[in-house]
């Protein structure tokens, strides 16, 4: 096991909890949305990637920050995901010392986008002198372009290090995808109820339960990501727990810009159901663990609010998101746990590539990972992506 990987009574294991990361104030807005749509992983800018000399990344991102700073603004200035990420990872290394008593676990926060970034958090893991280092995504079902991209940008970063003679001593494994983690699904399971209690005992069965994710170019899912797959089976899991008790429909936000992406879109369906005679409606965030502006600026206020002044029949509500529900928790310490004993085993999906991968980082990466080992020969390729076709999950 881990634990007994190590000279030391006591090893130290760093879980490095990674997610996209979101902007704490109005200044932090501007870079944030510049690091987004300068991630060569996420972006579709293949005519325009040309290293230093593409400025494309910052016009996009000078043009959009007035608005996003708005919407931060309506929600109280800035993004609370750090907040809650400290939260989850606080609950989750109390939970840890009673489960794993021989090892000491300290825990960081990896944004991909935001400060503090994931480079800089491993950067910190090395000079903490911990002794290795469990890459745990944030977002329970993978996607190439959120998961993906996070451990892309960990391997590259190893590399780099490496190639100018500062290897790393930490050692590294990862937690890809926990989509039906019993835990993540009774917690759902519970908020939903919650809310479904707040409604009239003679309508309550008859209310829709819209579960909304962040949607994908259809460009990417045709390449064969696995996160459709994988949020249908969240919902899956939810409504067995539910025994089916309302009727529900899985539905994809936040697409951004005109080319094809995953439907039915969230507004649209709203609209749809009501204009059906669908009044009662809870939107369940089932591709979120934690608040953000996608559930406090694009559910409650463009889905709900705004809508209600459409439609002021309808009863649109939502349904709290996991933030720090104990049994939230104690899924992250669980989840954990489990890695360790398994010696930071991965399952088999996270060796697998999407049929039509062009990234050249992504397999290396994903025998990295698998392996824990680095490759004999470190090419250019293994930290350079320049050249490859990608798309997005563009978040504003």
């Amino acid at each position: 096991m881990l634990r007994r990987s190590y000279s030391t009574t006591k090893p130290k294991i760093g879980v490095l909890m990674l997610n996209l990361g979101g902007p704490e104030n109005a200044a932090a807005v501007h870079p944030f949305l510049l690091r987004l749509f300068s991630d060569k992983d996420l972006i579709p800018l293949p005519f325009l990637q040309g290293g230093k000399t593409n400025l494309l990344p910052k016009y996009i991102a000078k043009r959009r920050t007035p608005k996003i700073i708005d919407q931060y603004n309506q929600i109280g200035g800035g993004s609370p995901i750090k907040m809650w990420t400290e939260v989850q990872g606080m609950g989750m290394v109390e939970r840890l010392k009673e489960l794993c008593p021989d090892v000491s676990i300290h825990n960081y926060i990896g944004f991909r986008y935001a400060e503090p970034l994931t480079e800089d958090a491993i950067d910190k893991m090395e000079a903490d002198g911990i002794d290795h280092c469990i890459a745990f995504t944030q977002y329970p079902q993978y996607s190439c372009s959120t998961t993906g991209s996070s451990f892309n940008g960990i391997y590259r970063h190893i590399i780099q290090r490496q190639k100018s003679g500062k290897p790393m001593k930490m050692s590294f494994s990862a937690i890809d995808r926990w989509a039906t983690e019993p835990l993540l699904i009774e917690a759902f399971t519970e908020l939903i109820t919650k809310q479904l209690e707040t409604i009239d005992p003679k309508n309550r069965n008859k209310a829709t339960l819209l579960f909304s994710a962040h949607s994908l170019p259809m460009k990417v899912v045709n390449r064969g990501d696995p996160y459709p797959q994988e949020v249908a089976a969240t919902v899956q899991r939810v409504m067995e727990n539910l025994n089916f008790s309302n009727p529900y429909r899985l539905v994809w936000q936040s697409k951004v810009g005109p080319s094809a992406w995953l439907g039915a879109p969230t507004d649209e369906a709203i609209k749809g159901l009501i204009k059906n005679g669908n009044k009662n409606i809870v939107l369940v965030p089932i591709a979120f663990t934690s608040d953000h502006i996608e559930t406090l600026f694009e559910m409650d206020i463009e889905y709900i609010e705004d809508m209600k002044k459409e439609f002021p029949d309808a009863n649109i509500l939502r349904c709290e998101s996991l933030n720090d529900h104990p049994k939230f928790i104690e899924c992250l310490a669980q989840l954990v746990a489990r890695h360790i004993s398994s010696d930071g085993k991965t399952i088999p999906q996270m060796s697998l590539r999407c049929p039509m991968c062009t990234n050249p980082t992504c397999g290396p990466m994903r025998g990295f990972f698998s392996s824990r080992q680095l490759p004999e020969s470190i090419s250019q390729t293994d930290s350079d992506c320049n050249d490859f076709d990608s798309d997005t999950k563009a978040v504003g």
